[in-house]
């Protein structure tokens, strides 16, 4: 049995990795597409879903879909959510799942009122290569760990109308890419912050590039993020004894090296000890997993809860912003 996805919008990242992920993922299959720019039928066709919709409601109200794919800019994703989940949809959004926590927690609610599964699009979490790391780390393996280090940036043009630089449609780097920071920070540790500090440069009412340091109880976490900066997507977490690398953290996909993940693991001599490679499609494996829930009605390992705190996290960091 496969579960039968519906995708509103018609947007890139959708094109380029989560179609190829429901085609490839064994219980899911791409039944509808809707598209308010007028070429949903030609969407349908070039993406290989059986219908297709111009207007979202019309896919929200088709009882053949079981859950839908959400990539519309980030300020309208509260509303469709909660839209999708009234018509008896579960979904899976993507990240930030709402700009505010207070959205998230409304979102929190519909789900329990309705009895409907979400989840936030975190797609690299499920990429073998972290929990190969976590693994290290509960080890002891580089001893008792005092520092993270993560960084996630890419180069936009800034005067282009990407939706990413548009502060009324949610832009901002620490919500597209920072959130990835903050996100392995809290999964590696499996605590929240205690408090935090951020500082950015702001360009047309947005920051393009944040930098950020969360204390946790024992460990500190130093997070960078830009649309205004050379390719970089890493972390690295640093211990008494040793530290470990994960040069592709969040788009293994962009390794040149056949898209492999990758972990080094080096000592306190800043020597290499191991260098393992993993392969994997962290957008299949993500489809494969909120798929299982939706057959078996289990909650994903992604719960509501930490997608709230990570919100929480968020927007502590565009607070002390403001105080700079």
């Amino acid at each position: 049995m496969t579960v039968k996805w519906g995708i509103l919008s018609s947007a890139k990242i959708a094109e380029k990795s989560m179609v190829p992920a429901i085609h490839d993922a064994p219980n899911a299959a791409l039944y509808a597409v809707a598209s308010q720019s007028g070429q949903a039928a030609e969407t349908a066709e070039k993406w290989g879903a059986s219908v297709s919709y111009d207007s979202y409601e019309a896919l929200l109200g088709d009882p053949e879909v079981e859950a839908v794919y959400i990539p519309l800019p980030n300020s309208l994703h509260k509303e469709w959510v909660m839209k999708a989940m009234h018509h008896g949809k579960h979904v899976l959004v993507e990240k930030p799942a709402a700009v505010t926590s207070e959205d998230i927690q409304e979102i929190r609610e519909a789900g329990k009122e309705t009895g409907m599964i979400w989840m936030e699009g975190f797609m690299y979490q499920f990429h073998p290569q972290h929990a190969f790391v976590k693994e290290q780390i509960d080890s002891g393996r580089i001893g008792e760990l005092k520092r993270i280090r993560a960084s996630f940036s890419f180069p936009l043009d800034l005067e282009s109308d990407n939706i990413r630089l548009d502060p009324n449609l949610g832009g901002g780097a620490l919500y597209d890419v920072g959130c990835y920071c903050v996100h392995i920070s809290r999964h590696l540790l499996g605590e929240e912050p205690t408090h935090v500090f951020s500082d950015a440069r702001t360009f047309h009412g947005i920051d393009v590039s944040t930098t950020a340091l969360l204390s946790f109880d024992k460990v500190d976490a130093v997070l960078d993020c830009s649309f205004d900066e050379a390719a970089l997507n890493r972390y690295e977490v640093i211990g008494t004894k040793g530290r470990i690398e994960v040069p592709f953290a969040f788009r293994p996909d962009q390794n040149p090296n056949d898209g492999l993940g990758e972990v080094i693991i080096k000592n306190a001599a800043n020597q290499t000890i191991e260098h393992q490679t993993f392969a994997a499609d962290q957008f299949t494996l993500q489809i494969e997993h909120f798929s299982n829930c939706v057959q078996e009605k289990n909650e994903p390992v992604y719960t509501p809860e930490s997608t709230h705190n990570n919100m929480k996290v968020i927007e502590a960091l565009y607070a002390s912003q403001q105080q700079q």
